[in-house]
């Protein structure tokens, strides 16, 4: 036997703290009757869930199921099939036993009553000697009350030891070990989306946690295997009904009992604090080595003071350049996918991978992460910036923050340099990721080209810039705005190749015929010439202008 177990308290008769048919017939005032098994002998592990007692032919319509059910047979009817009718309907409500006392209706019970009380798999006792049923009832009542404290009991001492593994210095997986420990099963800590977050304990033939969770997975996608214990984690504060993860117990060593989900709810409320508390210092540790980076790019940090600060958070960085990055939200993490602190740790775990330091943090009120790389030369800025990217995005899908329907997240990449440089990269990359957020879809954008579109979002709330777009395209975007096919892609597609047709018409899948004749009604529309180099400059501006008029 494992000698983990020896310790615990032996299991009361039933897993629900009641009792079963086989000990309410051991009881005095059962046993005072002489009772004698007529039918499911092999049915006395049976839980009692209470007893009731009665003489009417539809008392199954009051019964809920699980009652041990004394009669003296009134009920039972006088015909054959009323019998069978009352046994049957008895069994489908999913009683404990039938117990009757014989003398006042019958003095023996009926072949019919027997038969299908065999057929149908219920218990069937007659008592030979008459019993107060008061008697039996308050009796079985007691055993009842007696093994739910019981179990009460010892769920409350699971949550004792959870208490004392946390304040012996332990965490999460320390909380688990005890839940394992005490249901025999491995246990599992999900996200509400069923990712696994830890594991603890073992299965079948000291098999590891983690196989038997992918079995779990790979057979049970739907619903998970009959008998599993699933227990929310509350999150998000009192009254809000937000799941932050989810305790999954599985049979696998050994059926597990409503104490074992008593258990689990008590270790479920550890571990929403234990989750909240680590959650709350993730988020100011994030947010700390934000304003650090903040800081320094608004100069209250210096170059000379930057790095023995930048090592207390612990970046360093190496004698390379240092490359700025800053990645912007739309609209900040979802309220309802776990704030600043999930996002924090589901970058940080996606950035390991680049294979850089990497200095991270977060500023909530701006919606944005700004970050700090450590690279061994200038050369490797465009490799490491597109790794960080796709990790940056990766993360953010990771921890589920952003919100429906929202833009994906702006990556913007500043120039690699000193710690001097890094304060006016960090600052102009900050900058320049809110103002691209009206630019076209990239991986990232390198903040060296933005420098017109970032002139051009800093006097969006001018009249003049409206002003300006209104001459420069007005009539192409009334034109659009009425007309099909629209015109100003193409007039976009056209400066983004700087005059190059055949490679316009190419990218828009347009015959050159088709292309010349679009761009003729562009001029025409415009009253300009597109050959004109000061025309295509001002259109170019226009184009950019219009991305971030309001």
């Amino acid at each position: 036997m494992d000698s983990r177990r020896d310790d615990r308290p032996d299991r009361a008769d039933t897993p629900g703290g009641g009792i079963t048919v086989r000990r309410a017939l051991e009881l005095p005032g059962l046993r005072s009757g002489l009772p004698e098994v007529l039918a499911g002998a092999d049915r006395l592990q049976r839980t009692v869930r209470w007893v009731h007692a009665g003489e009417v032919p539809n008392i199954a319509s009051l019964l809920k199921g699980g009652e041990l059910l004394l009669t003296t047979g009134y009920g039972l009817g006088t015909r054959p099939a009323d019998q069978r009718a009352f046994v049957r309907t008895l069994a489908d409500r999913g009683i404990a036993a039938l117990v009757v006392e014989l003398g006042t209706r019958f003095t023996r019970l009926p072949a019919a009553l027997v038969e299908t009380a065999r057929t149908a798999g219920l218990p069937l006792v007659q008592l030979h000697r008459e019993v107060a049923f008061v008697t039996v009832t308050e009796e079985i009542h007691t055993e009842i009350v007696n093994g739910h404290y019981a179990l009460l009991q010892r769920a409350e001492e699971v949550h004792r030891r959870c208490t004392e593994a946390l304040l012996g210095g332990g965490g999460v997986p320390q909380v688990l070990a005890v839940l394992a420990d005490f249901s025999g099963n491995p246990v599992f800590l999900e996200t509400a989306d069923g990712q696994l977050l830890y594991a603890a304990g073992s299965g079948p033939v000291d098999t590891d946690p983690l196989q038997v969770w992918e079995g779990l997975r790979g057979h049970h996608q739907d619903e998970p295997p009959t008998g599993t214990t699933i227990v929310d984690v509350p999150g998000g504060g009192p009254g809000t009904g937000s799941v932050r993860a989810r305790l999954v117990l599985l049979p696998v060593g050994e059926p597990l009992a409503p104490v074992h989900r008593m258990a689990a709810e008590r270790a479920a409320g550890i571990l929403a604090v234990v989750l909240m508390q680590a959650r709350q210092e993730e988020e100011l540790a994030a947010r700390g080595r934000g304003d650090f980076l903040t800081d320094l790019a608004e100069g209250r940090v210096t170059a000379p003071d930057a790095p023995a600060q930048a090592r207390v958070l612990g970046f360093k960085p190496g004698l390379g350049p240092l490359l700025p990055v800053v990645m912007r939200l739309a609209d900040g993490p979802s309220p309802t996918g776990g704030g600043w602190a999930v996002l924090a740790r589901a970058l940080a775990e996606e950035l390991a991978s680049v294979g850089v330091p990497v200095l991270l943090g977060v500023r909530p009120v701006e919606g944005r992460v700004p970050l700090l790389l450590g690279l061994r030369a200038e050369a490797d800025r465009p490799a490491v910036a597109d790794r960080v990217a796709a990790a940056l995005r990766a993360g953010v899908e990771r921890a589920g923050v952003r919100r429906p329907g929202a833009r994906p997240p702006v990556v913007v990449v500043g120039v690699a340099g000193s710690w001097a440089a890094a304060s006016a990269g960090l600052r102009h990359a900050a900058e320049t990721a809110t103002a691209a957020h009206g630019l076209p879809e990239r991986p990232w954008h390198d903040a060296r080209r933005l420098d017109i579109d970032l002139l051009l979002w800093r006097l969006r709330d001018h009249a003049g810039l409206a002003a300006f777009v209104d001459r420069a395209i007005g009539p192409l975007l009334d034109h659009d705005a009425r007309s099909k096919p629209p015109l100003l892609p193409t007039l976009e597609c056209y400066l983004a190749h700087t005059g190059r047709k055949a490679e316009t018409a190419r990218e828009l899948h347009l015959n050159r015929q088709t292309l010349y004749n679009r761009l003729a009604r562009i001029g025409e529309l415009l009253g300009t010439d597109l050959d004109d180099p000061q025309t295509v400059l001002t259109l170019s501006l226009a184009l950019r202008a219009q991305r971030h008029v309001p």
